[in-house]
């Protein structure tokens, strides 16, 4: 671990932000005020020995449960199939099976199971089944071009500041 040594409470921060991946509530659970539980939890996740922390606690935790992305895909198409082959006959409460209006059996199954680890499966082997992108270009394909940005540089030293506007 690089850096300054955690303290107790910022070592608890660290496995309780494990539990939900929740800085705010972290940072309450380890014992900081309510009232600055918010910022304390930001400004602990941007210090470096306690992202080392966070991580080797990450990495323990995924050795001890053995739960990495192949088997999260495994277990998606296990379920995709166990859910493709769970069909049951449609029956009226009479218990007869129920057909459509041209005498073909009706059948069901977890369909919304199906289709959400098949969601899962295809974003995983990245088939571009369910690729969300926007694409953003300028004038025929190009970058986009921003004009009429005021830029101001702040020196380090009070009241030195420089005003640049750009107008490419």
């Amino acid at each position: 671990m690089d850096g300054k040594p955690l303290t107790p409470k910022q070592d608890l921060f660290c496995l309780e932000y494990l539990k939900d991946l929740n800085a705010t509530q972290a940072a309450i659970r380890a014992g900081y005020s309510e009232k600055t539980s918010r910022v304390i939890g930001c400004q602990n996740l941007i210090k470096l020995n306690i992202q080392d922390r966070i991580q080797e606690l990450f990495s323990e935790r995924q050795k001890r449960v053995q739960v990495d992305s192949d088997y999260v895909l495994s277990q998606a198409q296990k379920l995709h199939e166990r859910c493709m082959q769970e069909i049951r006959p449609v029956r009226t409460q009479k218990g007869e099976q129920v057909v459509d209006i041209d005498g073909n059996l009706l059948f069901t199954f977890d369909s919304n199971g199906a289709a959400r680890s098949l969601e899962l499966i295809g974003k995983h082997v990245n088939v571009g089944a369910f690729r969300e992108r926007i694409e953003h270009t300028g004038e025929d394909g190009g970058p986009i071009a921003i004009t009429g940005v005021n830029i101001k540089f702040v020196s380090s030293e009070k009241g030195n500041s420089k005003e640049k506007k750009d107008d490419s």
